[in-house]
């Protein structure tokens, strides 16, 4: 039996997503940066999306109702997904142009570090696999999507005319320009549209090798369940 069907292992993994992000927060923050100072980074906000995002499936799947809305669902875990490609790819990888310098990070700091780019990412890509009902998504979430990112690059670039410093070097108007900076974030803006419809894609391949499962605990099938009725309806009709 999938996790998707069981309700208490549902709520206990959407709990440990939580649970790691609390953890990924508090144990960065250690360190030389406080919780304001992290608060612009695209991982800390996404990751605080995410941790808000399951806390509510998690209460859902408890009370026996169905998940989250698809789109909003779909949203946080392709910005997590970025957040964890985005730092692996770009930002962690030494032949990138825009690599970041790793600082000596003490045991606890390390470790957020990790819960933040990596273990929460994964977490959530598993969540969105194994419990998410298939078939919800739409190729226009994968445009709406990139609403937050882009937002996101507007604030950076104000917050940078403010105080001269810019989160990610993809984003620093002073090393690159703003014609350098435009130029990124067409490209990454490209990728991420991509990125999203390769979830819409992944969706509706889980929707054809996976059978429509029963609601478990009257949680998760109740949509399906209310339309058989139409279904059968529409059948006889049909067959008339």
């Amino acid at each position: 039996m999938s996790l998707r069907r069981r309700r208490p292992a549902a709520v206990a993994f959407r709990v440990a997503v939580v649970i790691s992000v609390l953890a990924g927060i508090v144990l960065t923050a250690l360190g030389p940066a406080t919780v304001t100072g992290l608060l612009p980074y695209f991982t800390i906000q996404s990751n605080i999306a995410v941790g808000l995002v399951a806390g509510y499936a998690a209460w859902r799947a408890w009370q026996g109702r169905p998940d989250p809305p698809a789109a909003v669902k779909g949203a946080v875990t392709l910005y997590i997904t970025i957040t964890g490609v985005v730092y692996h790819l770009v930002l962690a990888n030494p032949a990138s142009p825009f690599a970041m310098p790793e600082p000596d990070r003490a045991l606890g700091e390390a470790l957020g570090n990790q819960f933040l780019h990596t273990v929460v990412p994964l977490l959530t890509v598993a969540d969105w696999v194994l419990l998410d009902r298939r078939g919800r998504l739409r190729l226009r979430y994968a445009l709406w999507w990139l609403a937050f990112p882009l937002g996101y690059l507007g604030f950076a670039l104000l917050r940078g005319l403010v105080v001269h410093r810019y989160p990610y070097p993809f984003v620093d108007v002073g090393a690159l320009g703003y014609g350098g900076v435009a130029i990124v974030a067409a490209v990454l803006a490209v990728v991420f549209w991509l990125l999203g419809l390769m979830f819409v894609g992944a969706d509706r391949a889980l929707a054809r090798f996976r059978p429509a499962p029963a609601a478990p605990d009257g949680a998760v099938g109740t949509e399906s369940a209310a339309a058989a009725p139409a279904d059968v309806a529409a059948t006889g009709r049909s067959a008339r």
